[in-house]
């Protein structure tokens, strides 16, 4: 079996850093056979159970048009949304914070937590908190950050990072997952029992006794949020496993990260999207664990509640009149179960919390494309179109990589480092642009001919069309003196 290269491996919380670009970590990746039987594996009984739970809604093509055009319309008018959900949870007893970027929102968290004099925090599952690199930037400040979420357990415990959005230890199999229990529980709180086996119920059961001590011991809970209603203030977070309830409702202070543009405009655009979401994500007609939370209620819950507002390059995104579209994401990982190249590479490969093609379009919608791991992620794709069709939101994918392609070429052009594709583009531009240049290639092609024919591999990026295909002959005379010599003769 061939090993996974350690340098695939991102950072937690630091994207890109000490990553290969896309194209180098996606051969890294298809060297790893046993990730490749995980992903198959998983993404095809996802993929499965979606497809039979998607095909038992009449209505499903309504319900996605209907959840684009909620997504769509929220957008247009953000920022009315924004001081709307700001108003309605501060009335609420909340504390809206507002966060530009990730160092702010790592600062206003921190002051949060030494606020209380805190040491340790449970947290719910949170592409949020991972985008901003929460976990590593409380470490370095003495802070333990505890993940609630089983599959975030495995990757906490291994020191790895998350590779899907929904299965975010997609890339381990059982007994790596009975391994790292063995090994890394003991070390930070209740240890795994010696005769644990890789039956499923007992490596859930070592996860709940070892998260047990945390939910009661900690009194400052961390959580993202799927969706956020301007009219009540109300954040909502969809789970599976109930840990995200418990780490909701018990510490005493709860604190929310949440992307500006989780926002919906009313109570009853959730109806949507507790229909798509589940059957998109999960696979189930209802989600099981649904939490709904609006600023504090006197000896219930969390006595004091902060909300973080985070930009972080979404405005950016929201500036792209093609791109804006990629705001309408729910985070379902639809998208990632039907991709050829995510099922083969994986998420690491991306190099970013978020990985497949959601993440081939978002990385550089909020980056920009000036960085060589974003600039590569738009051709991290067939652009067979598989992602839009099942894409409950409707984001039309293949549509925004294209652009995001033209816009990489644009960049490299203007940087004056034009790669060697767009070099060779420049001098076939020149040459067919006159004639007579054209007729003194083909016959300096033509002398070469007889040479030619023995080389079985081109060098640089030309090799990659001659290890499939064998380079064909080139004829003796082109097609304009093939036609003057043959039916130009009889004009």
């Amino acid at each position: 079996m061939a090993k996974q290269d350690s340098t695939l491996h991102p950072r937690p919380g630091v994207a890109f850093l000490g990553m290969p670009a896309f194209t180098e970590a996606a051969h890294i990746a298809l060297g790893d056979d046993q990730l490749r039987r995980n992903l198959g594996r998983a993404t095809r009984t996802i993929r499965d159970k979606r497809t039979r739970a998607v095909g038992e809604l009449e209505d499903w093509q309504d319900l996605r048009t209907a959840a684009a055009m909620i997504k769509d319309r929220t957008l247009a008018d953000l920022d009315r949304h924004l001081e709307q959900f700001e108003a309605a949870a501060t009335a609420a007893g909340a504390t809206v914070h507002w966060a530009a970027d990730a160092d702010e929102a790592v600062r206003i968290s921190t002051e949060i937590v030494r606020a209380h004099q805190g040491t340790d925090v449970i947290k719910v599952k949170s592409m949020a908190t991972q985008e901003i690199g929460l976990n590593e930037a409380f470490a370095e400040d003495g802070i333990n950050a505890w993940e609630t979420d089983l599959a975030e357990l495995i990757i906490q415990l291994g020191g790895d990072t998350p590779s899907h959005f929904l299965v975010p230890a997609i890339h381990r199999n059982r007994e790596e997952i009975r391994q790292i229990f063995l090994d890394r529980m003991a070390e930070v709180g209740r240890p795994a029992p010696d005769d644990l086996t890789d039956e499923p119920r007992r490596l859930a059961e070592a996860a709940r006794l070892h998260l047990r001590e945390k939910f009661l011991t900690t009194s400052i809970g961390f959580s993202g949020a799927n969706f956020a209603v301007a009219e009540t203030g109300t954040l909502v977070v969809l789970e599976s496993e109930g840990n995200g309830r418990m780490c909701l409702t018990l510490p005493d202070v709860l604190v929310s990260v949440v992307g500006i543009e989780k926002l919906l405009p009313t109570f009853a655009d959730l109806e949507v999207f507790m229909q798509v979401l589940p059957r998109s994500s999960t696979a189930e007609r209802m989600n099981p664990y649904t939490t709904m939370w609006t600023g504090v209620t006197e000896g219930d819950g969390p006595q004091e509640l902060h909300i973080i507002l985070l930009d972080n390059g979404r405005t950016r995104a929201l500036a792209d009149n093609t791109g804006r579209q990629a705001l309408r994401c729910i985070r379902c990982s639809a998208c990632l179960n039907v991709c050829p190249v995510y099922e083969r590479v994986g998420g690491h490969a991306y190099g970013s919390v978020y990985p497949g093609p959601i993440g081939a379009i978002l990385n550089p919608l909020l980056h920009g494309v000036s960085d060589e791991h974003d600039a590569a992620l738009p051709f991290a794709s067939s652009l067979c179109g598989a992602c839009y069709e099942a894409c409950p939101v409707k984001i039309d994918i293949p549509t925004v990589l294209i652009e995001q392609r033209a816009e990489v070429v644009e960049e490299r052009a203007d940087s004056g480092r034009p790669s060697a594709e767009a070099l060779a583009m420049r001098i076939a531009a020149w040459t067919f642009a006159d004639h007579r240049r054209l007729e003194r290639a083909q016959k300096v092609a033509s002398k070469a001919g007889p040479v030619v024919q023995h080389v079985r591999r081109l060098p640089g990026m030309l090799g990659g069309w001659t290890a499939s295909r064998d380079l064909p002959p080139i004829p003796d005379e082109s097609f304009h003196q093939w036609w003057e010599r043959t039916r130009g003769a009889d004009r």
